[in-house]
């Protein structure tokens, strides 16, 4: 039986890279985008959580800060999936039965 992580406990990859690596440096997201070669737009999408974190996004933050993407992307995946479980009720699959 796989355990299910409560949808409390997933955090998006953008609040937490705000709160605990942009906001701690004190660099503007101006400053920072420009440091990233993102748009401001872009970063800021993603910082405020109206965007998911990419793969391109994450290889960035690792350059420059050092944490390391494949974190970031499994925090990212986490938090999405979380996400979809909220309403995987209204996702009507049936299962495929095997071929005989």
């Amino acid at each position: 039986m796989a355990l299910k992580m409560h949808p409390s406990l997933a955090v998006h990859a953008g609040d937490w890279l705000k709160t605990e690596i942009v906001e701690p440096h004190g660099i503007t997201v101006k400053a920072l985008a420009a440091h990233l070669g993102v748009s401001r737009q872009g970063l800021s999408n993603l910082l405020n959580g109206h965007a998911g974190l990419s793969a391109d996004m994450a290889l960035r933050f690792e350059k420059a800060f050092g944490v390391k993407a494949d974190t970031l992307l499994r925090m990212q995946m986490a938090y999405d999936l979380a996400q979809v479980r909220e309403h995987e009720d209204e996702i009507r699959v049936e299962r495929v039965a095997k071929a005989a």
